[in-house]
């Protein structure tokens, strides 16, 4: 028998299958590297890729959507997010060889893992994606870099879905790509997956990748709640460098503080809020640019509503 009853929907304009599993009002503080962040208004983890496009075509057309991988990189306000965030780490995790120098990885696959994994397969070349803290979704939206690697230097193809769930495929031409950033041909598309290419010359055992952890253990705050580096390196120089320069090195705003270990860093130290590492942010881009001439960018992603 044919019907045309609607599926019933809940008070966020979603199907109740979906809405079953859609967390509501989700602290953003459990899922991001500095541990703050308000509520999300919808959090969703999706099972698979056919799952993932079901809910970015249930959803009400103006419902503003978030993407998380790992939560670094990413500052999330006190007062939360107006909208739906999706969480791919965990979902799309496939990660395949597909010839002798290529592979195939979702975005929702560390960064870590994909280096270890190329080592496996004797893959050269890849070991400094070890020091990316993220996924690769974020890896693409950014064009993140560790050690004088970048990721689009390896992208021959990406895959990327529209709120049609629809899942489209691109070559690296279509992209203007710089550093840290990466500018898509139309927006409202997303990173679901890409095939990269490392060179097989030269020996790939996990020697390089050892080294290159040892190497950010001894020089990065590694094991404190932060977001990895919060600024970009202007050209020929490093913010780094600049922050230490300008005496900001251990400088504080209630719970958050400049690392002593590597100036580039912001420690939540247990009780910060968004608040007090945002004002920290733009108390070390005024003074560095008072004293030193130079507007720092920020690198970690700043949403979500300032709290009350």
């Amino acid at each position: 028998m044919v019907t045309n009853k609607k599926p019933s929907v809940d008070a966020s304009g979603l199907p109740a299958d979906f809405a079953l599993r859609v967390r509501r009002n989700e602290p953003m503080s459990k899922h991001t590297s500095f541990h703050v962040g308000g509520p999300a208004d919808l959090y969703f983890e999706p099972r698979d890729r056919n799952d993932l496009a079901g809910f970015l075509r249930a959803m009400p057309a103006d419902m503003p959507v978030y993407w998380i991988g790992l939560g670094s990189n990413l500052l999330v306000r006190d007062g939360g997010v107006r909208g739906a965030v999706i969480a791919l780490h965990g979902s799309l995790s496939r990660l395949d060889r597909i010839s002798q120098d290529t592979v195939y990885c979702e975005a929702g696959v560390p960064a870590a893992r994909l280096a270890k994994q190329c080592i496996k397969w004797g893959l050269h070349d890849a070991a400094w994606f070890a020091g990316i803290p993220g996924t690769l979704g974020g890896a693409l939206a950014m064009n993140a870099g560790a050690f004088g690697g970048e990721t689009w230097r390896h992208v021959r193809e990406v895959e990327m879905i529209g709120r049609d769930g629809v899942v489209s495929t691109h070559g690296p031409d279509e992209f203007k790509v710089s550093y840290r950033h990466v500018e898509a041909p139309q927006p409202g598309r997303w990173f679901v997956a890409a095939r990269l290419r490392f060179d097989k010359r030269g020996e790939a055992d996990d020697k390089a990748m050892r080294e290159l952890l040892q190497r950010r253990k001894d020089t990065q705050p590694i094991g404190s709640w932060n977001c990895g580096s919060v600024f970009t390196n202007p050209a020929g120089d490093h913010a780094a460098r600049l922050i230490e320069a300008t005496g900001l090195k251990g400088s504080r705003i209630g719970g958050a503080i400049v690392s002593t270990k590597h100036a580039n860093f912001i420690i939540n130290e247990g009780q910060a809020t968004a608040a007090d590492i945002e004002a920290l942010i733009l108390q070390v881009q005024r003074r560095v640019h008072e004293q030193q001439g130079v507007m720092l960018t920020t690198e970690v992603r700043i949403i979500g509503e300032a709290g009350k």
